[in-house]
């Protein structure tokens, strides 16, 4: 809650920019709660007494619903006027949060990744990823696969190891909100083209039909390849680069994908990076 209070500006019983008249009509229009109603003053009239009494209360989807229409107004607010987000890493730590609410990190449990916090650790993981260019070249595909099922891992993502149907290799999968990914990881010096991108979507389209793909391309992808392959694919991409600017922000990898999923629902486009997904 003390994160909570930093993100949304809830000092002194205010929050974010509202006024008690804009945070009735935010809860009513948003989320279709009466914030007015007597049941909410239990620990106060504050706007923030309310607030923070109201997510105590609440189940655990309406909660994340709730700071997730917080944090667009937050945003859409601080942009349109041109302010800097002086709250560091504040979308990472809130990420962090809903993570804990749904269940995939108890907030008891002590993991090697916590992204609100344990910097450390996070560094570790960022230079374990740089590390794999001191490996012989040979190795290093073997090891980015290693490296990529640990970091899905870390994140609850029941990632599996490589495995081969007739024909062809999969160098993995992992399960995200129910949706089962298929993965391709290439480390090449060069950028990654077309044919690997038709390729790799070639055996998902061989799969069941809501089977999704992830394509992992540490040194990325060519334009010329991207603009070739076309939009409308069951497929996302992600660079090595994505994944460091993702754990030196502390944004959590489960939910870089999911913004990666849902932009590519709304525009086709099967790369859309951590750095324009994720406002600085």
């Amino acid at each position: 809650m003390a994160t909570l209070d930093q993100i949304f500006d809830m000092g002194g019983g205010y929050v974010l920019n509202f006024s008690d008249r804009t945070f009735a009509e935010f809860f009513a229009d948003e989320l279709n709660v009466d914030i007015n109603d007597d049941v909410y003053y239990a620990e106060g009239g504050s706007k923030g007494k309310r607030l923070r009494y109201y997510l105590k209360q609440a189940d655990t989807e309406t909660a994340v619903r709730t700071l997730q229409a917080l944090w667009e107004h937050r945003e859409a607010f601080r942009q349109m006027r041109g302010l800097p987000d002086d709250v560091p890493n504040a979308h990472g730590r809130l990420l962090d949060i809903i993570d804990r609410l749904r269940g995939n990190k108890p907030a008891a449990e002590s993991t090697l990744i916590r992204p609100a916090y344990n910097w450390p650790a996070l560094e570790q993981i960022r230079q374990d990823l740089i590390s794999l260019n001191n490996h012989p070249p040979h190795d290093r595909g073997y090891r980015f696969e290693a490296f990529l099922k640990s970091l899905f891992d870390t994140f609850s993502m029941k990632a599996r190891d490589p495995f081969r149907n007739r024909g062809e290799q999969i160098d993995g999968s992992f399960v995200l909100d129910g949706e089962t990914y298929l993965l391709e990881a290439k480390w090449q010096s060069n950028l990654t083209g077309i044919g690997d991108l038709h390729a790799f979507h070639g055996k998902i389209e061989q799969k069941a039909a809501w089977a999704r793909g992830l394509f992992v391309s540490y040194s990325g992808f060519s334009q010329d390849g991207l603009v070739a392959f076309g939009r409308g694919k069951r497929i996302v991409c992600m660079e090595g680069l994505d994944i460091h600017d993702a754990l030196q922000r502390q944004i959590p990898i489960n939910h870089v994908i999911e913004q990666k999923v849902r932009r590519a629902a709304e525009t086709g486009n099967c790369l859309i990076r951590v750095r324009d997904l994720f406002a600085s």
